[in-house]
């Protein structure tokens, strides 16, 4: 069975004491591939490392992540802007906005997604999207860009309406952690939307899945991500596997080497 993890941080300071393991733990639980998406300056040089490390394995997004966004974050996307220009990155990302942490910059968070939906146009790449606690302000601010991008809006934690409306505009949802929560409530959307919609990710280190809700998050257990939408559409998990990775792959624009 081959998984993807289409969102996992596995470059923090979380895993440098034993990345290795977390990396041989991921193969041998069936993860091709682990795409990561970035913070903001602090954390690219430790992305591309690891992403040096694990070549065609961990894969480097680029972007400016909206809980980041503050007063300078005109510098920021400068620096997001000059890495597009000069790396190889699969998609830009993590992007968004966020009104679960602070209020502060809403203004600056709607520009800052707008001038990064931009450079994805530009650089015709996917983009990654983060909307805690403001998914409805999110899906406006995407909705110009339907049908010229695409992109997942990762984490996803809504109702069955915004995501009938997120795949309406042609984009996906990420499915982490949060589905197997009892009181998580994505059954409904699981229930309803259709596989060719979804991509799997863990978000490690965060929103580690049952069994191992509040323990660090690692990308071998997208493993019980896959169950739980199999066990909800009543499939198998090979079934789940082989159409979610298929959809980030293709989201993604990579081929999994030999």
């Amino acid at each position: 069975m081959q998984l993807i993890d289409s969102h996992a941080h596995v470059y923090l300071p979380q895993f440098q004491d034993d990345l290795p393991e977390v990396i041989d733990r991921a193969r041998q639980a069936g993860v091709a591939a682990v795409f990561m998406p970035n913070i903001d300056h602090t954390s690219i040089e430790s992305m591309l490392s690891v992403a040096d490390r694990y070549p065609g394995y961990c894969l480097p997004m680029m972007g400016l992540h909206p809980c980041s966004v503050k007063q300078d974050f005109e510098q920021e996307l400068y620096r997001v802007e000059e890495w597009l220009q000069k790396g190889d990155f699969v998609a830009v990302g993590e992007i968004g906005t966020d009104l679960y942490w602070d209020k502060t910059y809403w203004p600056k968070q709607q520009e800052a997604l707008r001038i990064q939906l931009d450079l994805a146009l530009a650089h015709e790449l996917p983009f990654v999207i983060h909307c805690r606690e403001s998914i409805d302000e999110t899906i406006d601010l995407v909705r110009p860009y339907a049908g010229r991008l695409k992109g997942v809006f990762h984490c996803f934690t809504g109702t069955l309406h915004q995501a009938q409306q997120i795949v309406d505009m042609g984009f996906k949802l990420g499915i982490g952690g949060v589905a197997t929560f009892k009181n998580g409530g994505l059954e409904p959307v699981l229930e309803a939307i259709a596989l060719d919609n979804l991509l799997l990710e863990t978000d490690s280190p965060y929103l580690a899945p049952v069994p191992f809700r509040g323990k660090r998050n690692e990308p071998a257990y997208i493993t019980e991500v896959c169950t739980k939408v199999a066990t909800v559409k009543a499939i198998q998990p090979q079934e789940v596997a082989r159409i979610t990775s298929e959809n980030a792959l293709q989201l993604f624009k990579y081929q999994l080497h030999a």
